[in-house]
Parts: C-alpha cells; sequence; structure tokens
C-alpha cells in the first residue's frame, strides 16, 4: 500500500466539490490524502484507529479503504483511474478501477457515521458514483444527469451522507454504465452496526467479494466493453483460479460470506461440506423466522447475499460458482463437441503433414488441459490449479475454504494443504467387482404405461447445439 502525496487541492478541486455537495469550508480546505494499492494479495482487517468501534471485514484479494476524521465526519478519497489489475499469475488485464485496483477498495462505516468520499476522475472520460443499495439524500444518489452533473476527467466531486443503517452494500458509475462496468469498476461497501442488532450475529471472520466477469480475447489485454452474455472470463475480485486466495479459517469460527454479484447473469453460489443460512441482503438482515439452511444460494444480477456458517468440519472445501462454465477460464463458445469420436485414423494421416498434431476432446475437455497446449501470452489456462492429489480441472469462480484447528484467531495466512487422517482419503478398489443386474425386456414389459405400437424400429437420436444468429 503506497499515499500519493501530491494529491489535488486548490480553486479547480474545491469548485468542483462545492458544485457537487454544500460541505463546510474545513472539508473544502484540503483533500484527504488519496491512498493506493497495487497488489492483488488479500490485505489483513484494517482495525478501525479512529471513530466507533467494529470488527472489520476481509476483503478476498482486496483491501479496505482508510479514513480521515475530519470534526466527527469520516472522510475518504475515490480516484477513479486506469488500473492493470493480475487477473492470475502470469495473466494481467488493463482495466479502470479505484486506488489502483479493480475492484476498487472495500469501504467501511458505521451505522450512524457521516460519511464524506472525494471522487477524483483521472479516467479520459466523465464519470460519477452511484452507493447501490444506500439510504441518502437524492442529490447524493451519482446518477448522472439526473441526481447530479458527471464527474468531468480532472475533476474532483465530492458526496456526504449519513449510513443510516447496517449492511452489505457497493458502489459502482451510474455514468457510461455499461462501458465502465464492464472495464471494472465497482467496490464493496460495509455499514457495521452501532451496537448490538437483533437480527446481526457476531462473528469470528468476515469475508467480502465481488462477482464480476470480462471478455477479454486470448492474448489481449483490454475487456470488450459491448460483450452481452458471451463472457470468458467469471471472476471474483477480478481475479480468476488459481489466483482466487483461499478463505482461511479457524475450526469452530462462525464465518460470515458477504457476495455482491455485478456480472451480466445469476451465479448459484455452492458450498462443500457445510450448510449455510442466508442472513442478509442489499435490503438488510434477513428475520432469523426467514432463513433456513442452504449449501448454494443464487444471486441475480445487482444483488447482495450474505451468508454464515460454523466451521466445523476440518479441511479443504471447495466454494465455487454452481454454473460449470463458469469455473473455465479464457473459454471459446465454438468448440465442437469430439466426445466419442474415433480420431485414429485421421490423426495418423494429419500426423504425416503436421508432426505435432494433437488429438482433442474425444475423451471430455480434461485431455485437452493434459496435453499442456501452448497458449498465446498474457492468457490464463482454460483449466489449472494443481492440488495435493493432482489437477484441479478448474478455472474462474472457483475457491477453496481451509479449516485448521490449529490456525490462531485472526490468521489469514495459507496453511497449505490438509492433512487427512488415516482412512479417509477415497481410494482405489482393488478387489473382486460383479457384473450389474441390468433390467431385461420381459421384466419392462409390465409398465403401468405400456406403449401403444409396440415392435417400432430403433431410432438414434443426435443432439446439435445450435449455431449462427440466434433471435430472442
Amino acid at each position: 500500500m503506497s499515499s500519493r502525496r501530491h494529491f489535488l487541492s486548490g480553486l479547480g478541486a474545491v469548485t468542483a466539490a462545492a458544485a457537487a455537495a454544500s460541505v463546510s469550508k474545513v472539508a473544502m480546505a484540503a483533500l484527504p490524502e488519496p491512498v493506493t494499492q497495487t497488489t492483488p494479495d488479500t490485505m489483513p482487517p484494517l482495525v478501525p484507529q479512529s471513530g466507533r468501534p467494529y470488527n472489520p471485514v476481509v476483503t478476498l484479494n482486496g483491501w479496505t479503504l482508510p479514513w480521515r476524521l475530519n470534526k466527527g465526519v469520516k472522510e475518504f478519497h475515490l480516484v477513479a483511474e486506469p488500473v492493470v489489475r493480475e487477473m492470475a499469475p502470469g495473466f494481467k488485464a488493463h482495466l479502470w478501477g479505484y486506488n489502483g485496483q479493480s475492484p476498487g477498495p472495500t469501504i467501511e462505516v458505521v451505522e450512524g457515521d457521516r460519511v464524506r468520499i472525494f471522487v477524483t476522475n483521472r479516467l479520459p472520460e466523465h464519470t460519477s458514483v452511484h452507493w447501490h443499495g444506500q439510504r441518502l439524500p437524492n442529490g447524493m444518489d451519482g446518477v448522472s444527469g439526473l441526481t447530479q452533473k458527471s464527474i468531468q476527467p480532472g475533476k474532483t466531486f465530492v458526496y456526504e451522507f449519513v449510513a443510516r443503517r447496517p449492511g452489505t452494500f457497493m458502489y459502482h458509475p451510474h455514468a457510461d454504465e455499461m462501458v465502465q462496468m464492464a472495464m471494472g469498476m465497482m467496490g464493496f461497501w460495509v455499514t457495521h452496526p452501532k451496537g448490538k442488532h437483533p437480527q446481526i450475529e457476531e462473528v469470528d471472520r468476515d469475508f467480502v467479494f465481488l462477482l464480476n466477469s470480462y471478455d477479454i480475447d486470448p492474448g489481449a489485454y483490454t475487456p470488450k466493453v459491448t460483450t452481452m452474455l458471451d463472457f470468458n472470463l467469471w471472476s471474483w475480485n477480478s481475479r480468476v483460479f488459481p489466483g482466487i486466495d483461499p478463505l482461511v479459517v479457524r475450526k469452530n469460527d462462525k464465518v460470515r460470506i458477504r457476495v455482491g454479484n455485478l456480472t451480466m447473469t445469476n451465479h448459484p453460489i455452492h458450498i462443500h461440506g457445510h450448510e449455510f443460512q442466508v442472513t442478509g441482503t442489499d435490503g438488510g438482515p434477513v428475520p432469523r423466522s426467514a432463513r433456513w439452511p442452504e449449501v448454494t444460494t443464487d444471486i441475480a444480477v445487482g444483488q447482495m447475499r450474505q451468508i454464515e456458517f460454523l466451521a466445523d468440519e476440518e479441511g479443504d472445501w471447495s466454494f465455487h460458482c454452481h454454473k460449470s462454465h463458469h469455473t473455465m477460464n479464457a473459454m471459446g463458445h465454438d468448440v465442437p463437441n469430439l466426445i466419442g469420436v474415433d480420431h485414429s485414423g485421421v490423426a495418423k494421416q494429419i500426423n504425416n503433414l503436421i508432426p505435432d498434431y494433437m488429438v482433442m476432446g474425444e475423451r471430455g475437455m480434461a485431455d485437452m488441459a493434459e496435453m499442456e497446449m501452448p497458449i498465446p501470452d498474457n492468457t490464463a489456462p482454460m483449466m489449472t490449479g494443481e492440488g495435493p492429489f493432482g489437477g484441479v480441472e478448474m478455472g474462474g469462480m472457483f475457491t477453496v475454504v481451509k479449516i485448521r484447528k490449529d490456525q490462531k484467531p485472526g490468521d489469514y495466512k495459507d496453511p497449505g494443504w490438509y492433512k487427512h487422517p488415516p482412512g479417509t482419503v477415497a481410494h482405489e478398489w482393488t478387489g473382486g467387482t460383479t457384473e450389474p443386474v441390468r433390467a431385461t425386456p420381459e421384466a419392462a414389459a409390465g409398465n403401468s404405461m405400456p406403449l401403444k405400437q409396440k415392435h417400432q424400429p430403433e431410432v438414434e437420436v443426435q443432439v446439435r447445439k445450435p449455431t449462427g444468429k440466434m433471435e430472442h
């Protein structure tokens, strides 16, 4: 984390601030120094040094923005700017974000805090910031043209309001929104309760991250901003597996995970080995009487979900989106299905012309990863990540919740792979096997709904995915 000492000040910034909102002369005298972060690592929680105390969150592959307390007001400084984000080791993307990263830093406040956020625009076009889910004065809602003028390049605006209710929120532009969000402009906001809350329990670990997606051609650096649905990189906080850090937990910790969805589709988020309850949304905490146990919760576009569970089973537990194509990287959409096709004859002939030719996909997608085919520079492999027993064959929206009994409270360091107790790992069976019992035509003749016409000719159905332009 580094500080920029040459921050914007002077008449231009003051004029822009005054145009955005009416604030005190003290607030406009100088801006808080903008703080930046360029490493993609998960930073430790930012323990509050001033203001009301709270239990801070941990932003997956991210960080929390420090503030300045000015006469009882928490002041933050967001800088909208082009950034370079490492999405996975060896793969970087040219995005837009805040304070050196995409997503931008998490903002943490306490219920009842008066908050003042300075926003400096270093993008090549105008922008604004919408405080998604917040109760605030209409003129602070951040919709360009409707509730405020756009923040022009080089200008600084100021937003000021009271964090009226505790909960899980987001921030993102409401100016040229399709382009700016496709380029990675978004961030997380958490408002902690000011005291004990009847619907909000205290937890030992509190993780947050955003779901986002990109369309970046293999070998390219910049996302396509006009893509509607056919994204090829599904990410958590602009990271793809194996670049997504694990969620490290002490056994028997009460764990909260807050997830916001700013992609163009829904995501069924699934955890292995445990059950959770959905305890909150961007609308507020869910009443206890309305909760039920789940292992998967669907998060729609623009929604937040807050889940909680007791981490009482040790191990390395998968945590991922249950749409299987969202756990793949840099995946094209025109790959033919060759499962079951015998390439042996044609492969031999092609090898006479192209000695390095390899058959791909006749057993499944995994053999494409096994071949370790060369890929363009600056591209994440489609299925990757090595586990203790071999290839995990995952990408995109996938990581691991690592639960350990000897993990110290407040320690988020990766403990390495889980050491399974003897006799608790699935293994090859070397004993004898018997043939399965199969139904005979005679046994099937007693169906309650027999065929009207018997002895019909056999028909083999071939299913083919539609191609070409599709109308809706």
